[in-house]
């Protein structure tokens, strides 16, 4: 479950936005990226800097699939870095041609962030076309009074779609929808936004155009920063079995 950028767009690479349907297998593998550009449904989480991101995943044949994924975040325009860390279970499978996966992510924050929070996510697909939603399930803001969001307070839909074009690079197609009260205050400017992106894959590298239908570009909580810019993102990921 790598959330670079491509993952909302290329479900086969990545889930951060999806959650892969991992192989029926029973292994342990682990995943290292780096990134100009750490994108999350369309805003960066790093005010528009690079990011080295990891994580290690487990499959069991029976479907079942737990991992952990960790990246730099930088939420301010003073250059104070932390951290993300995911931890996330769930169940995927497929079977001709259709595909499945449910579970639950928590995303850990240090301090500087101010929010934990998890969600439930589902997805069906078809081929190389899915439908994803999201549901807020719980927050923690112990930094924040007041800010605590309960379930269901914010959802996430998104369509994805991959296909090959040319000598094994692969093409991805993305948009999502994010709205409800905590996305309000987790990106400090609206309660409701369209993302969108397109990408390039091959042999790990990645390439993505992606933005937003936001018309402000001023900084915020959340890593809002030049919301209404479309934004070029550059990546390489390596797989490994451990």
């Amino acid at each position: 479950m790598r959330k670079t950028l491509l993952a909302p767009v290329v479900a086969s690479l990545i889930a951060a936005g999806l959650v892969s349907a991992p192989s029926h297998a029973d292994e342990l593998t682990a995943n290292v990226s780096v990134t100009n550009n750490y994108i999350w449904r369309g805003l960066t989480q790093t005010t528009n800097e690079a990011a080295v991101q990891g994580g290690i995943d487990y499959a069991h044949d029976s479907g079942f699939y737990a991992g952990t994924w960790a990246s730099n975040v930088q939420y301010g325009a003073d250059d104070v870095y932390s951290y993300e860390h995911d931890l996330y279970a769930g169940f995927a499978g497929e079977a001709q041609g259709f595909s499945y996966d449910v579970g639950y992510l928590y995303y850990n924050y240090d301090a500087e962030a101010e929010f934990d929070f998890g969600e439930i996510y589902g997805t069906v697909g078809y081929d190389a076309l899915s439908l994803s939603l999201y549901v807020l399930a719980n927050t923690e803001a112990d930094e924040a009074p007041g800010q605590d969001f309960g379930f269901g307070k914010a959802t996430y839909v998104s369509l994805d779609y991959a296909m090959p074009i040319m000598n094994g690079t692969e093409l991805g197609l993305h948009v999502g929808h994010h709205q409800g009260d905590f996305a309000e205050a987790f990106n400090g400017l609206t309660d409701s936004y369209v993302d969108w992106a397109v990408s390039l894959s091959k042999d790990g590298f990645g390439f993505a155009i992606t933005g937003t239908d936001m018309d402000s570009d001023e900084p915020a909580a959340g890593g809002a920063y030049d919301n209404d810019e479309i934004k070029f993102v550059v990546s390489y990921a390596v797989d490994f079995q451990l």
